[in-house]
């Protein structure tokens, strides 16, 4: 090797189509944000079968968390990246789960709802978080949880996270039923429903 050659220069960061890099963290909600007090905050995971496992916050935290740092896709084009989160990891809760659902929808504190298939909330790929940059969850930002699944648009991350119901067939959820598309995957520009 040369000296002085560091090879070819590395390229900015990739984003999807469509989308442009920010330093916020834009505040965007389908309706008032929820105060949910710790001591009323449950998670319940309900299978196809009407199998119910509930979590209460100290139940929560008591879980072993991860810290992933993970790029975030807003479907009204920005894009954050490298953001740090703290939280319990979907295949945590859904261990030994007898479930043969393929798909879940999501239900918040406030009333939204999302769906996603089953499989994107598995192998890593999604968490219920509590923590981010290093502080406790924001509610602005979902806080005291929400659900992050970064390889889907940001709307299927919802904020204020109850709980989520497996279902066998899929069902749309608040944005789905008004026209957004049901998968949201940011690097095929799914934004609305025909993308």
């Amino acid at each position: 090797m040369s000296p002085g050659f560091r090879g070819r220069p590395r390229p900015a960061a990739a984003l999807p189509p469509g989308q442009y890099l920010t330093e916020d963290f834009p505040v965007l909600s389908a309706g008032p944000t929820p105060r949910i007090p710790l001591d009323e905050w449950e998670f319940v995971l309900t299978t196809e079968e009407g199998l119910d496992r509930r979590w209460t916050w100290p139940e929560l935290l008591a879980l072993p968390s991860e810290r992933p740092t993970v790029d975030l896709h807003c479907v009204t084009r920005w894009s954050k990246l490298a953001t740090s989160w703290q939280g319990v990891s979907l295949d945590t809760l859904l261990a030994d789960l007898p479930t043969g659902a393929g798909y879940a929808l999501v239900h918040c504190y406030g009333g939204y709802t999302t769906n996603l298939p089953l499989a994107d909330l598995r192998d890593g790929r999604a968490w219920i978080v509590y923590g981010h940059d290093g502080a406790d969850l924001v509610p602005e930002h979902g806080g005291p949880a929400r659900l992050l699944v970064p390889h889907l648009y940001l709307w299927k991350s919802a904020k204020w996270v109850r709980g989520i119901r497996l279902l066998t067939e899929d069902q749309p959820g608040f944005w789905e039923s008004a026209g957004y598309h049901d998968y949201g995957d940011p690097w095929r520009e799914q934004r609305y429903q025909g993308d």
